[in-house]
């Protein structure tokens, strides 16, 4: 039920871990770690009579095998702040969709109510033991997890510091169950037949070492072995870059090594303080100060070839780097690529600097906002210094058909109602066809990407897991808008057009 990390294989271990034992295997920076199989999962929910959760029309839903002496399957509760991204699905019946609800509810419970085997419990703290008992990270890796169809970004639990075998079972545990979400859910209806079937439903959990980043960030690497590297970057902890609550400094890394930044303006970063997980300022000197600097891109740019060897085909990668050491902290295919940047002259409240070699560079843009357009350059301009464009602002809603500027962060143009979400209480007022204005979006939130028809975010970049699972609904977004939510009223009619990364508010 636990195998080395090194050993792990997609087929009893899940996409996630698979990929991480055969880079170790090559001898790539990955943390070492162990993996808790599909087979403890299995074991774990075996007499736990969870059936098949309804997951659509192709799907004849649940066996219902509740036990009344079982209460965590017996207890029905609606999810009130997603009940509005439930119900409002267009062909969809309310009541199949609480059931659904209802049922996976049930089933989660019932998993998170129950501890962890004696057996399973005693395998972990000799695994960890082994390790040297150090704080470590517990990540999901699901059967229908990081496939070459669905990313499955974010939709799962992860843990950071953790520490003892106690609480790395309970942390094994609440992988297991959030299998049965609503977020899990609502990503497998919205991915397809082939995701939404339940059958084969399974969840193994990665338990590798923790790594305290001084810079982490993610990595696309290109279909093409000669085309650009897109690297995201910014300070403490990757999932600030990945939850898209943080702006990053986006790197384009081109084939003849050539580097394009943009240097955003970083606010936050997250840190391990012991067992817990604190959120700090990063101070003023530090904010414009790029994460990394050129090498270190072309570095990353090269490892990113290397892992795109092994694992055959473009990746989407999580790194981390600690104490000058570059590590890999997750690698899986590239489900859809993001938007080219647009052209240069569309930059604005960003600091981007173009460079041939590590030594040569200029700026392009202007000083002022307050967000870089992560993810945005022209990579077809090397060497020599400059100004080019203006400064400060990205444009007003004080006028009809203002424009605000961001990342394009997935394709397409759309127009329909802005609706201001800051959080789950802002759910309930989500309908078919509005477009969502957030200040970051939590991967809890992917269920009114069911129904939204475009998302606008005032922090994030083109590598988060919003805006991966914004290209593989098909949903157009434009992301790190600084004060959409101030500048955008609700109600109002705007365009958001992803793949140039504008949002025009037809009338603001």
């Amino acid at each position: 039920m636990i195998v080395p990390l090194t050993g792990a294989v997609a087929d009893t271990c899940g996409g996630k871990a698979g990929a991480l034992g055969a880079l170790l295997r090559a001898g790539l920076p990955v943390p070492d770690g162990f993996v808790v199989t599909f087979a403890a999962y299995r074991a774990a929910v075996r007499d736990l009579h969870l059936g098949r959760p309804a997951t659509g029309p192709d799907d004849p839903g649940p066996e219902r095998q509740e036990k009344a002496d079982d209460p965590g399957l017996a207890r029905q509760e609606k999810p009130d702040d997603l009940g509005a991204a439930w119900r409002a699905k267009p062909g969809d019946s309310g009541t199949a969709w609480w059931e659904k609800l209802d049922h996976s509810g049930a089933a989660r419970r019932a998993i998170e109510g129950r501890p962890v085997h004696a057996a399973l419990a005693g395998a972990l703290g000799r695994a960890l033991a082994e390790l040297g008992d150090p704080p470590v990270a517990v990540r999901s890796s699901a059967s229908n997890e990081d496939t070459a169809h669905a990313s499955a970004a974010g939709q799962h639990e992860s843990f950071l510091a953790v520490r003892g075998a106690d609480a790395v079972a309970d942390a094994v545990r609440d992988c297991w169950a959030s299998l049965f979400s609503p977020r899990a859910i609502g990503y497998r209806d919205a991915s397809g037949p082939g995701a939404r079937r339940s059958g084969d439903l399974a969840m193994a959990v990665i338990v590798q070492r923790h790594l305290d980043a001084e810079v982490s960030g993610v990595m696309f690497t290109p279909a093409d072995p000669d085309g650009v590297t897109g690297i995201e970057a910014s300070w403490g902890l990757g999932p600030s870059v990945v939850e898209g609550t943080v702006t990053p400094d986006a790197y384009r890394v081109a084939g003849d090594g050539s580097v394009t930044r943009t240097i955003a303006d970083k606010r936050t970063r997250l840190d391990r303080r012991g067992t817990r997980l604190v959120t700090r300022d990063v101070p003023a000197p530090a904010r414009r100060r790029p994460a990394i600097d050129d090498a270190s891109a072309m570095r990353l740019a090269e490892l990113g070839r290397e892992i795109a060897a092994v694992l055959g085909g473009p990746q989407d990668i999580e790194w981390a780097i600690v104490g000058g050491r570059t590590w890999i902290l997750q690698a899986r295919p590239v489900t859809a690529e993001p938007p080219p940047p647009p052209p240069a002259a569309a930059l604005d409240g960003a600091t981007v600097i173009l460079t041939g070699t590590p030594s040569a560079s200029g700026t392009l843009g202007g000083s002022g906002g307050s967000g870089a357009l992560g993810g945005l350059g022209t990579s077809g301009i090397s060497g020599g210094s400059g100004t080019l464009g203006g400064s400060g602002g990205s444009g007003g809603s004080d006028g009809s058909g203002a424009v605000l500027a961001g990342t394009p962060g997935s394709r397409g143009s759309v127009t329909g109602t802005a609706r201001i979400v800051r959080g789950p209480g802002d759910f309930a007022r989500v309908r078919p066809g509005d477009i969502l204005v957030c200040p970051f979006t939590d991967p809890a939130w992917t269920p009114l990407l069911r129904i939204a028809a475009g998302v606008v975010t005032e922090t994030g970049g083109v590598l988060s897991h919003a805006a991966i699972v914004a290209r593989e609904h098909a949903i157009p977004a434009v992301l790190g808008v600084p004060d959409a939510t101030r500048k955008l009223r609700e109600d109002s009619v705007i365009t958001v057009d992803g793949t140039t990364g504008t949002v025009t508010a037809t009338d603001a």
